[in-house]
């Protein structure tokens, strides 16, 4: 069976272009907010929405993501406000994953959380902090229950790992553009394409990069090689310097109408890219597979 996350990659595809991936956590700046934040987004043209799991040691978010996320768990945030996102963003028709640190579902019950999740209308998990090596349980689970796990990659990730990380994931593989904690950055890191295609060479169909785009110059670049572009930090920025949550969900649909015209346009640098290789192998007499 397709997930609606893998659906929703599909019809980009079809459309020549890359899907936008938006993230938000879970209860900031309320639960209810979060929830109503996440559907302008999608509404807005986010092909697929992340949902944060808010936890209390959160070593690989930057400080905007950081600060909303304590304030999401000193207000009283919990794993069953997470599943509720799910289930409330996903019926409006978004495809939904949930972002989350392991320690989380270790302590929820791996087969308990993968059950409640895909009731719930979830498509799968993103888990930063987990390694393929590590995650036998997480692996069962979600082939039980038919979701969706990816893993990451990172610059510093031998060929090996790729290999490893790859032959886990389940629908596709987070690319992180750069060494470091999430956050806006002026350009996305240097080493994200080569790293794309260092991941596809590695036998992966779909990879996505994230950390560090936050506006819709940096989307069309990063769609230009990759199948997806994850935003996070811009848009959780966009709601905590708004003055009230109706001017939040403003910026946060603002803020996806631009990505998502990004995206659109480096489609057109896509083509460019694939006409110039065919290009070059014919004018050399073909590649070196």
């Amino acid at each position: 069976m397709t997930s609606a996350v893998t659906k929703a990659f599909g019809q980009a595809s079809a459309q020549d272009r890359a899907a936008l991936v938006g993230y938000l956590p879970a209860g900031f700046p309320s639960v209810d907010g979060a929830i109503e934040a996440a559907r302008a987004m999608a509404a807005a043209g986010a092909d697929v929405i992340e949902i944060g799991l808010p936890y209390s040691d959160p070593l690989m978010d930057g400080p905007v993501i950081a600060r909303a996320v304590d304030t999401a768990l000193r207000r009283g945030t919990r794993t069953r406000d997470v599943l509720t996102a799910v289930g409330q963003v996903a019926a409006v028709g978004a495809p939904v994953l949930v972002m989350t640190y392991w320690n989380p579902v270790d302590r929820y019950h791996v087969d308990r959380f993968a059950a409640d999740l895909a009731a719930a209308g979830g498509a799968g998990l993103i888990t930063p902090d987990l390694i393929p090596d590590e995650a036998d349980d997480w692996i069962a689970a979600s082939d039980a229950h038919a979701l969706e796990r990816i893993f990451l990659v990172a610059p510093s990730s031998t060929d090996a790992r790729l290999r490893r990380t790859v032959a886990a994931c389940r629908g596709w593989v987070y690319a992180a553009s750069t060494m470091g904690v999430t956050g806006i950055r002026s350009q996305v890191g240097g080493q994200a394409a080569a790293l794309v295609g260092r991941t596809r060479a590695a036998g992966a169909a779909l990879v996505c990069v994230g950390l560090g785009v936050s506006t819709g110059d940096q989307a069309a670049v990063v769609a230009g090689y990759a199948d997806g572009v994850i935003v996070g930090s811009a848009f959780v920025r966009a709601l905590a310097e708004a003055p009230d949550p109706a001017a939040g969900r403003d910026a946060v649909r603002r803020l996806a109408a631009e990505l998502a015209e990004g995206v659109r346009r480096g489609r057109r640098g896509r083509a460019e890219r694939v006409d110039a290789a065919a290009l070059g192998a014919a004018t050399t007499g073909g590649s070196r597979g």
